[in-house]
């Protein structure tokens, strides 16, 4: 302990262990140990205890829409990691749509490299897109340093980003396979959602109608078979089908490698609740009713459901009509998330270290980077989130970093108050105050 530059404490840290009083060592931006709570400081490092306030890692958060370069006036790195920050995410990985060029070839991630180098206040990674006709493009990128590839099995809302047949799927997830690369993938069926009714409008019952949980549970089986056939690796993005669970299960017991991942909204947020013509609620596949969410739950807590992330998707206030057919379908959550998710757990009976493992030690694991992300231990990042788990607070839209204030937490009481967030030992927000973007863009170890 005796080269510690920083030492935090706390009477709530909360470790791979569990929640105990500790001292946590910090050199050169790494953790050096987590020491009883009363080790006497060394001579020259900087002491922070944060009292009673709960210690955690920062939070990594696997799936977030920045759209930058091309709409950047939806978000962009510098608004988006400032939120992230503001929220307790130390980590994020970008998609590879909704920016123009899509990250879809090693010359597109470069452009997308050089927007965010100087702009991305946390750690940032980037997926790639598998597309119809890009195979030959997977490979490079993985060995470019994407963390995965994004593909959709439904239109995706935006053209320049085609989603896959079921052929094509099958050939990009052989390619995938053949590396040992990982599918990441948007689960819903075209010909499921072509045949639901679609009325338009502003009632959310006739949007819910329009994207039914057979769509869903449809594609995931579809998805299962391929990568039961190819040995391959895959993700179910933002699960919102409690139907789907029992496949899962029985995929993951036949050995089939799939891990699933859920968002705060379908955890907070009930199809009985929204109110006609509010589209900030509109998200694709939608916020479903409360018995379903009930299902969802209880599937984080058997393990069914790996992770929990935002799928921050913004846009401009225009582009959320009142009309549920033509919004734009996205749910704004970086800065909220982690109260949002605290609010309900806590609720429900389960603890911050539950918060922890779906918010911070999965989603690092996901993407492999959780030797050195995800958890308070030697070794990893001093990457921290400093909150106050009782405290409340009120969603006010103006208090947010996003570039568009639209949220579906609007007048909202949360518990949970970020009061402060580390990046490799360096305190970059705190009260509100931001310090100069010093964020390092990862590649997949």
């Amino acid at each position: 302990m005796s080269d510690a530059e920083l030492v935090l404490r706390s009477t709530r840290v909360i470790t791979p262990e569990g929640t105990r009083a500790a001292a946590v060592t910090v050199s050169a931006g790494t953790i050096t140990a987590v020491l009883p709570y009363d080790t006497e400081i060394p001579a020259g490092a900087r002491l922070v205890d944060v009292g009673d306030d709960a210690l955690l890692p920062g939070l990594v958060d696997t799936h977030v829409h920045v759209n930058d370069p091309g709409r950047t006036e939806w978000e962009g790195f510098w608004t988006a990691t400032r939120a992230a920050a503001a929220g307790g995410i130390t980590t994020l990985v970008d998609m590879p749509l909704n920016s123009l060029p899509p990250t879809t070839t090693v010359e597109h991630l470069r452009i997308k490299r050089d927007v965010a180098r100087d702009k991305a206040h946390i750690d940032v990674g980037f997926w790639g897109g598998a597309l119809p006709g890009n195979v030959k493009d997977l490979r490079p990128l993985h060995d470019a340093g994407v963390f995965g590839f994004k593909a959709f099995l439904s239109p995706s809302g935006v053209d320049e980003f085609p989603h896959l047949d079921q052929e094509q799927l099958a050939r990009s997830l052989a390619e995938i396979a053949g590396f040992g690369g990982l599918l990441i993938v948007h689960a819903e069926d075209p010909h499921h959602l072509a045949a639901a009714p679609q009325h338009g409008g502003p009632r959310y019952a006739d949007f819910l109608a329009s994207r039914p949980r057979d769509a869903e549970d449809t594609a995931i089986a579809a998805l299962i078979a391929h990568a039961r056939r190819l040995d391959a690796r895959v993700h179910v993005l933002h699960l919102s089908s409690s139907d789907a669970l029992p496949l899962i299960r029985a995929a993951r017991a036949d050995g089939v490698r799939i891990t699933v991942e859920t968002c705060p909204h379908y955890l907070t947020l009930t199809a009985e609740e929204v109110p006609d013509g509010a589209s900030e609620f509109k998200c694709c596949p939608p916020i479903r009713e409360s018995a379903n969410q009930d299902l969802l739950w209880a599937a984080l807590a058997d393990g069914t459901i790996d992770c929990v992330v935002t799928d921050h998707s913004p846009s401009t206030a225009d582009l959320k009509t009142a009309d549920f057919a033509t919004a734009w379908g996205g749910i704004s959550g970086l800065q909220l998330s982690l109260s949002a998710v605290w609010t309900e757990a806590r609720r429900r009976g389960h603890t911050l270290d539950d918060v922890v493992r779906w918010m911070s030690a999965r989603t690092a694991a996901l993407v492999g980077l959780d030797a050195r992300k995800g958890a308070i231990a030697p070794g990893r990042d001093a990457d921290f989130a400093v909150l106050a788990p009782e405290e409340t607070f009120t969603v006010d839209p103006a208090g947010l970093q996003h570039r568009n204030r639209v949220t579906a937490y609007a007048g909202r009481t949360l518990h949970g108050v970020v009061r402060s967030t580390w990046l490799r030992g360096e305190r970059i927000v705190a009260d509100g105050e931001f310090t100069p973007p010093n964020g390092t863009l990862l590649d997949r170890p």
